[in-house]
Formats: C-alpha cells, structure tokens, sequence
C-alpha cells in the first residue's frame, strides 16, 4: 500500500502494446486501454489518451501535476510523468514480480487493483473511516508490547494495557493544530516531551484524526504512517484510537493521548525547585517554530529570497524537536528537581509556566538565550518574535548548583548543547528578567507568534 498523499483530479494513459517495462522486452497487457477509460468515466475523472508529451498533457488537462494519476506501462514515460510530478501507476503482468520497477507509486497488474488506487485518491464521504481500509492498514501494523491486552481492531473502542509492574502512571494530551506537514511526527513527539519532563518513559499513545471534506484516504494513510514511524522511532505503542472526516476542521487535526510510566523515587515535581537552583535551556530557541514555517511557507520564502536548500535545511529542523534524550539524561543526574518541555507559546510562556508549577519567580538572563542564526534570520524577516515562537526541541532544566557541572558534562558527553540562563529566586510567580545587568519586562504575548502567520 502506498502512503503518498494524493487528490485525484484527472488521468493519463499511455498504453503500448509492447510495453518497455524493463526497456527492451516486450510483455503482455494485463490492463487494456478502453477498460481503463470505461472505468476511469465511471467516476466522473476526467481523462486524457496521451498522443504526444507528458508536458503536453498536464497543458491539456489544465490540472496541477500532482492531481493527475499517469497511467502506463512503458518505463520512459512513467518516468517523465514522475518528474513533472505526476502519481504513477505502472501496468505490469505480475505485480508480485520482485524484478518490477520499485520507483513509481503503484505497481498494478488488474482492474481491482486500479479501482484501488482511485479510491486511495478520492475524497471520502463525512463520517467515520472506511472500516474496509483501516482494516487493510492495521492489517500491516505490527503490535509488540506485551503489555497492551486489546490492540487496535474493527469493533474495538477500547485500548487495554496491564501497568502491574508500574508504580507511577503519567498521563498527558495535547492536540496538534498549527502544523499539516509531517503532522503525525509532531503528534508523537510534542506528546512524548511532556511525558518524558516528569522523568517517565512514554510508552502508549491514543489519537484522534480529524481530517476536513474532500480529504482521500491516501491522505490519511500517510498520517497514519508518519504515527506508526514516530511511535516505532521512540519506542512508543500506538494501541487505539479514532478517525473521522468532519466539516469541523478546515485542515487535519490530530490529537494524541499519551501515556508514560515512572517509578515513585525517580518522579519530577516542578514543586520541588528552590532558590538558588540553576535554570538550563537545551538547544536553542524555537526549533519547532522555524520547521513549521518552513513547510507550510515555503512559497512565501522563496519569494523573500530564499533558496530551496535553505528552506529544506530549515525544515530540517523538525527532527530536533525531540527533547526524550535530553530528559532522559537529566533525569540520571542527580540534582536535577524539575524539566519543562518549551512549547506553544515559546520560551516566553514556558518560564512564566515553569515559576506558576514551581511556585518560585525565576530570574532570568536575556543575553545567554540561544538562538540558532537561521531562527533569528527568519524571524526578523517576518517580523516576529522568537521568544514567543513555538518551540518544542528545547528544554528548561532547573538543577541543584551543586550539581550543575554533572548535568554539563553529561549533555556534553551525548553532544547536546546546554545553556545557563538563569536561577531559582524567592517563592512567588513570574519572571525577573534582566539586559546587560538592567532590569526589562519580560516579554508577554496573547498568542503564540506563528498565529500571526499561519
């Protein structure tokens, strides 16, 4: 089964009847044109026998390469159609036939088969997920967590896990509602940091996808294997969950239930901080916020003088979002009493958050804040500000001081940068913050910065 997301607009065929499937030999149509056009008008697609160029007909059809499913069994063409940037299917007599070509998006030897990949592209009625096509995906999903008593499954509305063996269960939910690109990634991960603050392992996740009219399976598919990718990445069991197609949403939602475990003597309590500790920031400001706008403006980069490789360097920067290793080891350090996981909101609200939990104001240094250079270049083209940008991939670490070089050299030992921008000060809520040894106000925003943008 494909995962490539994809809205079938119109079609392509490109039938030879010595189709140059392995660019010499010829071979014997599985699939003949007039079955496929009877098909393909069937379902109101409108659909184009290819006379001359690939080029020529995406000018034909008048429709977006990425909307059109080429249809064909001849190598040079399939091959032209996927670098315009069409959806590919390519006619074999055998698709099981380890010797086809693996570099198109289907391989189909049938009629079934292709009645297959129109729906993968069509839009789904309102309503709960087709039962047929999440069976065939969780039919594929491997379940291997001993703990979990009811996996996934048609009619099962409930997940069942045994935590005999747990002391502590930390639980956390968190919506995913900015981001579209890579969405389930964020999901896992945004969840999986909050868990992970609290010195836990997170270990299951419940979601629910909420996708707008006019989405395709094939959509959702591909939000279903970015979860299935994060969860196995970080060693995390998807047991359960929802999805719908609602005209409640405008764009896909996601939201993630996860849940952790933790043994009592190694629990973090933001309660626990005291004047005088060390206050830490992992990383540097807004990761999250910078890969965010990165794929969902990329055009409006470009236009503003970016390259296409600064813009994927950017984007880039959503496989740092992960604060699980850098929380994995503060929580071994001892002297380390609290973590909080900077979010929506940035950095601005997660110290103002962390002294509400802790219960102490934090004194705040405003030069040692890192940035990354590419954070501050987009910012200020933008004009926004990064401290009030989301930010998930940095966390605040707040340390004993006595301890505070056991916790610098065990970040450094795994390469992860560790900065000191402030200390615990006297019981209370807020932040005092200070410039060039001048007291400032800390900055406050009623939104978080890419709500200007997105």
């Amino acid at each position: 089964m494909s995962f490539k997301p994809f809205l079938l607009k119109a079609a392509v065929i490109s039938i030879h009847e010595s189709g140059d499937l392995t660019e010499t030999d010829a071979v014997k149509l599985p699939l003949i044109p007039i079955d496929i056009q009877n098909l393909l008008d069937s379902r109101g697609i409108p659909t184009l026998i290819m006379g001359q160029t690939v080029s020529d007909a995406i000018e034909r059809l008048k429709t977006a390469p990425c909307h059109i499913l080429f249809i064909g069994n001849h190598i040079f063409h399939l091959r032209q159609a996927s670098a315009c940037g069409m959806i590919t299917a390519c006619i074999v007599p055998d698709p099981n036939d380890n010797e086809n070509p693996d570099e198109f998006d289907f391989i189909i030897g049938d009629i079934t088969q292709l009645v297959h990949v129109l729906r993968l592209g069509t839009p789904m009625p309102m309503g709960k997920f087709p039962c047929d096509l999440l069976e065939q995906y969780l039919h594929d999903f491997a379940f291997q967590d001993a703990s979990v008593i009811i996996n996934p499954g048609i009619g099962e509305d409930t997940a069942a896990i045994d935590i005999q063996s747990s002391e502590i269960l930390i639980l956390k939910s968190d919506p995913i509602t900015f981001a579209t690109d890579s969405i389930g990634y964020y999901t896992v991960l945004i969840n999986a940091n909050d868990i992970a603050t609290s010195g836990a392992v997170p270990r299951w996740l419940l979601t629910t996808l909420l996708f707008p009219p006019q989405s395709t399976p094939s959509q959702a598919f591909q939000v279903m294997q970015d979860l299935k990718t994060a969860c196995y990445r970080w060693g995390i069991t998807l047991c359960g969950g929802h999805t719908e197609i609602t005209d409640a949403v405008t764009r896909p939602v996601v939201t993630g239930m996860m849940a952790g475990t933790v043994a009592r003597s190694r629990l973090l309590n933001k309660q626990n901080i005291r004047t005088g500790d060390t206050v830490w920031i992992t990383k540097s400001l807004a990761v999250e916020g910078t890969s965010i706008i990165a794929r969902e403006l990329g055009d409006r980069l470009i236009s503003s003088g970016y390259t296409d490789d600064e813009i994927n360097r950017l984007k880039k920067f959503l496989f740092s979002i992960s604060i699980l290793d850098e929380a994995r080891i503060a929580a071994d350090t001892p002297g380390v009493v609290a973590m909080h996981d900077v979010t929506e909101g940035g950095l601005a609200a997660a110290v103002l958050e962390l002294s509400a939990a802790g219960r102490h104001i934090l004194e705040i240094v405003m030069e040692t804040i890192p940035i990354y250079p590419e954070t501050d270049r987009l910012c200020r083209l933008l004009t926004i500000d990064p401290l009030g940008l989301i930010a998930s991939g940095s966390l605040l670490i707040c340390c004993r001081p006595n301890h505070s070089q056991t916790l610098i050299d065990n970040m450094a030992h795994n390469q992860i940068p560790l900065t000191l921008i402030g200390a615990v000060g006297r019981p209370g809520k807020g932040v005092e913050a200070k410039k060039q040894g001048k007291s400032v106000k800390w900055p406050e925003f009623d939104a978080d910065e890419i709500t200007r943008l997105l």
